[in-house]
């Protein structure tokens, strides 16, 4: 029995584009209790890789996270081994808006002590007393409500390509950073109607009874979150109050719900709303840059990261192994743009929706 991915990312990727058939990207989380998370997460990866399912899903004692790739064919079989799972059973699906295909390229299923790396003391206050759950035209109507405050529970690299319109927008790089910083700005605002925000609505679903908890009397929360909310505008011909791209985590790293650009390039200043991961396997530093500097700095950061990056693959190798990780992260440091974060795949990962 096969519980883990064997091969590498080039035979990997080499395979996906070679499939000559389309898939889906759809993510889902839930909050419930698993005994036995070790057993849950084997009997979940033998039977998603039946169904050739790609993506990243963390189980915990707590619940499930997922982000996957489904291939079309195997739809259907898919939402059948969803029903035949008592603890996913009629599980919220979030059908991604904007899908090439090319999500994931391989699965991966992980335990972890939490699906969504939050910090917070579970034991503290009731998790299940969330916040009001509000469709795509309560939501409307809530933000344009006067005193109503939006709050946009994403890190910064998330909300800086697109976010709603009038939303406070923490300059975090971690939501277990984010709920402290938003408790401390929304102290006065204990008697408003508090409306959070994020992609899936992951983060929301334990923000929102952390809030209650804090004596917030009126907080709410947009189902479904920013994918749910694309779908039911267009679906349901209502004015969108998103403007830009919703960041997602996997390869395609945004998803367009409106032509607005609203940030720059990092390495320019020209308007450009696209992040990519620096091509040196050293830095992977994910920033946001358009095309012409990405072809003037071979998609790098910077100078020194292209010539790391034009090295031979055994000399790429030797020099990981020395003490040019730390040299280089002074560098990019001390060259980047000053609103530039050091965001890395690392991190990505810890706080996947």
């Amino acid at each position: 029995m096969i519980l883990h991915n064997k091969y590498d990312k080039e035979t990997l990727s080499k395979r996906l584009m070679a499939e000559d058939f389309n898939r889906k990207t759809v993510s889902f989380y839930r909050y419930v209790i698993l005994d036995d998370v070790p057993s849950f997460r084997d009997q979940l990866y033998v039977r998603f890789q039946e169904l050739n399912i790609l993506g990243r899903v963390y189980v915990a004692h707590e619940g499930i996270n997922a982000q996957i790739s489904v291939p079309e064919f195997n739809w259907d079989k898919f939402l059948s081994l969803l029903n035949d799972i008592i603890q996913l059973r009629g599980v919220d699906l979030k059908i991604a808006v904007e899908d090439d295909g090319k999500s994931f390229i391989k699965l991966i299923v992980r335990t972890r002590k939490k699906i969504v790396a939050d910090g917070l003391n579970d034991g503290d206050f009731d998790v299940t007393n969330v916040g009001t759950h509000l469709n795509a035209q309560q939501f409307n109507e809530a933000i344009q409500t006067p005193g109503t405050v939006l709050v946009d529970l994403r890190n910064h690299y998330e909300s800086e390509v697109g976010h709603f319109k009038g939303a406070i927008l923490p300059q975090s790089d971690t939501f277990r950073q984010e709920l402290p910083m938003v408790l401390d700005m929304l102290q006065d605002k204990k008697d408003n109607k508090i409306v959070l925000y994020c992609t899936g609505g992951v983060r929301c679903e334990k923000a929102s009874a952390f809030f209650k908890h804090h004596g917030f009397k009126d907080v709410n929360q947009l189902n479904g979150g920013i994918i749910h909310y694309a779908r039911q505008v267009k679906a349901e011909g209502l004015e969108t109050q998103f403007i830009g791209k919703n960041f997602v985590f996997d390869q395609r790293l945004g998803e367009r719900i409106t032509e607005d650009i609203i940030s720059s390039c990092h390495q320019c200043g020209a308007p450009c709303d696209t992040h990519v991961n620096c091509k040196n396997e050293e830095c992977h530093l994910l920033f946001i840059q358009c095309d012409s500097c990405a072809q003037k700095m071979n998609g790098c950061c910077t100078e020194t990261c292209m010539e790391v990056a034009a090295l031979p693959l055994e000399e790429r190798r030797v020099h990981r192994k020395g003490k040019g990780k730390e040299i280089h992260r002074n560098v990019y440091k001390s060259r980047l743009r000053p609103n530039l974060r050091e965001i890395t795949h690392s991190t990505l990962n810890h706080q996947t929706e």
